[in-house]
């Protein structure tokens, strides 16, 4: 390509954007958007319109002609006859087309599914066929292929730049599309939600980066809800009672770590099964002489309630300490998992248990530690959980069955072990959150919401099962 036609395709790509993003702001003016919204979505539009332009029209002729030499150049390899004349990019637009079609073979599926995702829920939400709801899909559809090439061209921590890839355009769409997303009351209640499940997925974290899986949380959340409640009915001093479940949440860990290494490959039916015995147990004790079985009705402290419940303060502000316990715990971790030897440790078990064993690191001491954080950390949650609603039910845990392994498979952590963290997590974590609360607020309704995870975890999983495992890497 001349120098000429380069800067002509620059100012193209840049006349382009330019009317998109006008078009943008016509729509928004009468669809009657607030101006900052229509301001933003006109730069962000804008951008994405011209790096787009960029990536596809003008980088990629380079490459072709690149590749085009390369291969007439391997052709001739061996041969005394002069290299034939490179076709004008005029003659290889077809070529380059079928070029772009297979590169990004992928993509296009993707796009396809998408698609065929908006029409699902066009058609099955009332009045969804709005400017705001078209242009608020194709952003998401914008962003998920950014966080595709991401993946292709980010060697380092993709998982991470997906996920706030994805983040950011959800919290856009929504703004674009439900009342009040934005709004303060909105952010609290998805922090207070993100809270519970960020710190569920803590042991589930751990437990995957040593190459396990925990399927007894969410029944260690519920029956430790039950339990609590039950123990302040018989009279017992408040943290005396919290200390009890914490201790017996680690005990059935502990249960969990010792029966998984013992059965290796089998931790999955082991940990399910532990579940369902320490589910029906405690609906067992705590419904003897009553006939309220898996319900527990008492009074709650008012310290529990006021760590867990939308209308809790923190030294006199407005939003429950459940919020900064888990950024703490968040920041600690993921500073704690890099730089302390039971971390690096823990890191080297999951990517080979042959190496970690020559370097005399107890795998046995590393699995019933990690299952008994698990236990420990998910009794942790079913008493917040009980300060939040104020009430004891054995069911209130089975969410987090999907959402703990959906939060850590959609941050990036490898299900294999040894790859990944909690950092990454808590990138799953929040873009779960604000998925459901965007679904929420359309008014999808809970089989469409499962369903939309569903779709959203596969093509996750997809992308970074293209990555080669850390095993294979050493």
């Amino acid at each position: 390509m001349r120098p000429t036609q380069h800067r002509f395709y620059k100012w193209l790509g840049f006349l382009f954007s330019l009317l998109v993003a006008g078009g943008s702001v016509i729509i928004g003016i009468v669809e009657e958007i607030e101006a900052q919204y229509i301001l933003f979505s006109a730069i962000a539009t804008f951008a994405i319109v011209l790096w787009a332009w960029h990536h596809f029209s003008v980088r990629w002729v380079y490459d072709l002609d690149g590749m085009a030499l390369d291969s007439m150049s391997r052709e001739n390899q061996g041969s005394s006859e002069e290299p034939s004349e490179v076709p004008h990019h005029e003659q290889s637009t077809g070529r380059y087309v079928r070029f772009l079609a297979l590169e990004y073979k992928h993509l296009i599926i993707g796009f396809l599914i998408l698609l065929g995702l908006f029409l699902i829920v066009a058609f099955s939400v009332e009045n969804f066929w709005t400017w705001n709801n078209i242009i608020a899909s194709v952003v998401v559809a914008v962003f998920i292929g950014i966080a595709f090439l991401l993946n292709r061209t980010v060697s380092e921590n993709s998982s991470a730049f997906i996920g706030i890839t994805v983040l950011l355009g959800l919290f856009i769409v929504g703004s674009l599309v439900v009342d009040g997303f934005f709004s303060a009351i909105n952010i609290k209640s998805m922090l207070v939600f993100a809270s519970f499940l960020g710190l569920a997925c803590v042991g589930q974290t751990l437990v995957v980066l040593l190459g396990g899986l925990d399927l007894s949380i969410p029944f260690v959340i519920g029956s430790a809800n039950v339990a609590l409640l039950y123990l302040l009915g018989l009279g017992l001093p408040s943290w005396f009672a919290v200390i009890a479940i914490l201790i017996l949440g680690a005990i059935v860990g502990v249960l969990n770590g010792i029966l998984s290494f013992r059965l290796q490959g089998q931790a999955l039916i082991v940990t399910l099964g532990v579940g369902f015995a320490v589910a029906g147990g405690t609906q067992i004790l705590t419904s003897i002489g009553t006939r309220y079985s898996g319900n527990v009705f008492g009074v709650v402290p008012e310290w529990l309630t006021n760590i867990a419940a939308m209308n809790g303060r923190t030294f006199g502000l407005d939003f429950p300490p459940v919020i900064v316990i888990w950024i703490a715990a968040a920041i600690l971790l993921t500073i704690a998992m890099r730089n302390t030897v039971f971390g690096r440790n823990l890191y080297a078990l999951g990517g080979s248990r042959t190496a970690a064993r020559r370097l005399s690191i107890s795998e046995r001491n590393y699995w019933i530690a990690v299952y008994g954080a698990s236990g420990c950390i998910a009794a942790m949650t079913g008493a917040l959980l009980l300060g939040w609603s104020g009430g004891g039910f054995i069911g209130v845990g089975d969410p987090y069955l999907f959402m703990t392994l959906a939060a850590v498979v959609i941050g990036g952590t490898s299900l294999l072990g040894g790859w990944g963290g909690y950092g990454f997590t808590v990138i799953g974590v929040l873009v779960l959150q604000v998925l459901s609360s965007f679904l929420v607020g359309i008014g999808l309704s809970f089989e469409g919401q499962q369903f939309v995870f569903g779709l959203l975890i596969l093509p996750m999983v997809a992308m970074y099962a293209r990555s080669p495992h850390i095993r294979t890497q050493i």
